[in-house]
């Protein structure tokens, strides 16, 4: 099974533009992600980018890009018209590009999830242990079925604990986030762009839903672990070499 690896890079983020270049102990933030995906089992790692100030840093340090649009609503979109150009892989993972130190265990994991030949989309989930993850609405969380596939997302804790008080359901239950990383069938990933958002989605403000309200099952593995993902400066001083 032949596994592209996509990096979706944008200069342009509201909270801290030009993130994919920063510079993280003499290496910039896109240098460190492309590094650690290489470490994975994929056949190509590639990094999508609209913006050719990050397409020379990659090609500085001898990585492969891709440049695509940049009027894409998401990194999925992103993905796809690299899938497009890019033809031959059977699935592609959606790497976060804001990620430096992402665990390559955790994109074998979502490969994985492929050796099922009925999986058509791919995720992680991980447990979650504090109150404060649990009302987090930045950090969605999810519920599966019997075959661990995603039935919903929500930035509310779900299930909802009837009969209990709120600071007591993290012992009642026990729930489950959403690890950012998507693995997809080539042809999903191509179907799933051409698909109108939903009003789960629109309601949530997560496109996964758009996929499960539109009938797609989304394959989920549970994992331990999880790795700082830089979305404000600030977010730089959580590193520790």
């Amino acid at each position: 099974m032949k596994i592209l690896g996509i990096i979706p890079a944008r200069y342009a983020s509201t909270r801290f533009p030009g993130k994919p270049l920063v510079d993280i102990n003499g290496k910039t933030m896109i240098q460190r992600v492309y590094e650690q995906a290489s470490l994975a089992n994929l056949a190509k790692v590639v990094v999508a980018t609209d913006d050719e100030r990050i397409a020379k840093e990659v090609e500085r340090f001898g990585g492969q890009y891709v440049l695509t649009s940049s009027q894409h609503q998401s990194g999925t979109d992103r993905c796809a018209e690299v899938a497009q150009q890019l033809p031959g892989f059977e699935v592609v993972i959606n790497i976060q590009g804001d990620e430096p130190f992402i665990d390559p265990a955790q994109i074998n994991l979502v490969a994985s999830c492929f050796e099922e030949e009925k999986a058509e989309l791919a995720t992680l989930i991980k447990a979650i242990h504090t109150e404060e993850e649990l009302f987090n609405a930045n950090l969605p969380k999810v519920v599966t079925n019997a075959q661990g596939e995603a039935i919903y997302f929500s930035r509310n804790p779900i299930p909802f604990i009837r009969g209990a008080e709120k600071e007591n359901w993290i012992k009642a239950h026990q729930f489950y986030k959403h690890i950012g990383i998507y693995g997809y069938r080539n042809a999903t990933l191509l179907a799933i762009t051409q698909l109108a958002p939903s009003s789960l989605e629109l309601a949530e403000s997560l496109e996964q839903l758009r996929w499960i309200e539109n009938g797609y099952a989304i394959q989920t593995k549970i994992t331990e672990l999880e790795t700082i993902a830089i979305d404000t400066p600030e977010d730089l001083q959580k590193i520790v070499f």
